[in-house]
């Protein structure tokens, strides 16, 4: 295993979720070299988390590709609206909604609200979770357990059964996991177990709905540099995160965005119930 090293300053943030503006260095969010071709032309993605990290990564690329998006946040106002600012850059609009989505109700509201903006959804993109390290199962409270299932898988079931009827033969779904599905993480126990359900989630809802030739895979990043970490982790554990993987480093969130746009699109026609793995070279095997 690579040896741990300093790779970014000291930092932590108290409040989950973590602010984007307030990391330094901020995450890339956008490929400079990416310019679009149009595989998403005249389409409209939901994005649970798209304020910031690689949900914002994700709504500006599909904003490349011709896609208008629906940005779902909790309550960071100020990240959500430099990520409709970069979204409109590229001429397509981005509609913010800020809310709990591990409340159903809220989740029914997302997805009126989408439809009454945009009158359809082609693309929804599960994305938004929560994370909280303890030492032991035996510090994971009842309620931390029922918190982070709620965020992290719950609403990964309302809002697609909100959408589903909404979609149409060709939309697709993605789901965020993680390769803490893969290769476990003591510190995170309940995350991961989340984000295992998450890759369970993802395979059956697939076979659910091929008939209706509706697309659903995922994507397991690895270590990536979102306002998640320094909202989680001590400043010391964030000043090496991401040095533990083959690559040496953390992965960035513009990183990470082609793999949701390649299976958003045409590109990815034959495939469903797949996982993709940027993970910054930790072989899973799954």
């Amino acid at each position: 295993m690579p040896k741990e090293k300093k790779l970014q300053p000291p930092q932590h943030q108290r409040q989950q979720p973590g602010r984007e503006h307030k990391m330094k260095p901020k995450p890339k969010a956008e490929d400079q070299k990416h310019r679009g071709s149009g595989k998403l032309q005249g389409k409209v993605a939901i994005v649970t988390g798209g304020d910031s990290g690689i949900g914002r990564a994700v709504a500006i690329a599909f904003a490349k590709e011709g896609a208008d998006v629906a940005v779902v946040y909790l309550e960071e106002h100020k990240d959500a609206q430099e990520t409709e600012q970069r979204v409109e850059e590229w001429g397509r609009n981005c509609l913010l909604i800020d809310g709990d989505i591990g409340d159903e109700k809220f989740c029914q509201t997302v997805v009126k609200k989408t439809m009454d903006e945009f009158g359809k959804i082609d693309l929804l993109v599960n994305n938004a979770a929560e994370q909280h390290p303890q030492e032991s199962i035996e510090n994971i409270s009842a309620k931390q357990l029922e918190r982070t299932f709620r965020t992290n898988i719950f609403s990964f079931f309302f809002l697609t059964k909100a959408a589903i009827k909404h979609l149409k033969k060709g939309a697709c779904i993605i789901n965020t996991t993680s390769v803490t599905a893969y290769k476990g993480s003591p510190h995170l126990l309940d995350y991961s177990s989340t984000k295992g359900a998450i890759t369970a989630f993802t395979r059956s809802l697939s076979q659910g709905l091929a008939k209706r030739k509706i697309r659903v895979n995922g994507v397991a990043p690895g270590p990536i540099w979102t306002p998640l970490i320094p909202s989680t982790f001590p400043k010391e554990d964030v000043e090496t995160f991401g040095s533990d993987v083959p690559l040496g480093r953390p992965g960035q969130p513009e990183e990470i965005a082609p793999s949701y746009v390649f299976l958003a699109s045409d590109d990815s026609s034959y495939m469903t119930g797949q996982i993709l793995h940027p993970n910054g070279g930790t072989v899973v095997n799954g």
